[in-house]
């Protein structure tokens, strides 16, 4: 797991391509992170389905609860098959644009 930290936002990547202990890690350590926008970044997972991403649900929700984001990185998967509750995009410069967007709807009060 590498910890890029920028600004606001903190890109949290899978360099092991193990997505089961990616995401007890995650999990684990989420309180370390949680005042400050979230990228997780799994594009170098190949192979992920849906129910896989939606195991990220409640960690979304704690993050948008704070008034923060939470957007998760894929490149091969069928975006229109997600819930509507996870923000995920096919790139990182996508990630950082969605995370701007959004801090400036919280500041306008959105």
């Amino acid at each position: 797991m590498k910890v890029d930290q920028k600004g606001h936002t903190v890109t949290i990547k899978d360099t092991q391509k193990d997505f089961k202990s990616f995401l007890e890690k995650v999990t684990q350590q989420f309180k370390t992170f949680e005042k400050q926008n979230i990228i997780i970044d799994l594009s170098a997972d190949a192979g992920l389905s849906e129910n896989d991403l939606k195991l990220f649900l409640p960690l979304a929700k704690q993050q948008k609860k704070a008034k923060k984001s939470f957007v998760i990185v894929v490149d091969d998967l069928d975006f229109n098959a997600i819930s509507d509750k996870l923000v995920v995009v096919p790139s990182l410069l996508e990630a950082h644009d969605i995370i701007e967007m959004e801090e400036i709807e919280r500041d306008l009060g959105f």
